[in-house]
């Protein structure tokens, strides 16, 4: 390479963060915070790395959308029979982390995950564009598959099935809501002396925590 990576570095002095200025519900801080992202034009404000542990307790990481967050938890969606959906039959926790780099901000969430209701997933699946609702059938998410030629002749079958835009939601797909028991806020600071305030959940209360960078 012609740049040495470790030299690659940025000194963050966008903000600050303290624990006299969040919100005592960390969901109200989330909604700040993720407004302002939006606000910030953001890209893909609510892009998210979501983590989870397979069986044998390997960690695996991959970035999702967040569709939905309130006081119950954060929404995500996804092929039940995916590799993250075989890793929260198995080990129903894991972790989210949200990167806003033009605020220089990060939150990281973890809890306890749980399937939603076929309803609430299917008025999400229906209001999806027609592409995506094919996609969800045409894809065997995480499968090994020859070539992309049979992923794209799969999907243009079905395209075909379902002309009239009436695609059923398969009973392999829909959302998963993660409980938070933990939530950090981090703000980047200069000379790597970064604010984070952690949200831990003790006995049904909020803990509000400093944490040293």
């Amino acid at each position: 390479m012609s740049i040495s990576v470790a030299d690659l570095r940025r000194n963050y002095c966008l903000g600050s963060l303290d624990g006299a200025d969040v919100d005592p519900d960390p969901i109200r801080q989330f909604a700040r915070w993720f407004e302002e992202a939006v606000r910030a034009e953001v890209t893909e404000p609510n892009a998210m790395t979501v983590a989870t542990v397979t069986p044998e307790g390997r960690p695996r990481a991959r970035v999702l959308l967040l569709k939905g967050f309130d006081a119950r938890g954060f929404t995500f969606f996804t092929n039940y029979e995916s590799a993250k959906g075989c890793e929260l039959a198995a080990n129903p926790t894991a972790a989210l982390c949200f990167w806003w780099v033009e605020l220089e901000r990060q939150v990281r969430i973890e809890g306890t995950v749980t399937r939603l209701d076929r309803a609430e997933s299917a008025a999400y699946f229906m209001s999806r564009p027609l592409g995506s609702r094919i996609g969800a059938w045409a894809s065997q998410q995480s499968h090994v598959i020859a070539d992309r030629t049979t992923l794209e002749a799969r999907f243009a079958e079905l395209e075909a099935r379902y002309a009239d835009g009436d695609v059923p939601m398969p009973d392999y797909w829909g959302g998963y809501r993660l409980a938070p028991d933990r939530i950090e806020f981090w703000q980047g600071r200069p000379s790597r002396l970064h604010d984070r305030i952690r949200y831990r959940l003790e006995q049904g209360s909020w803990v509000i925590e400093r944490l040293e960078p």
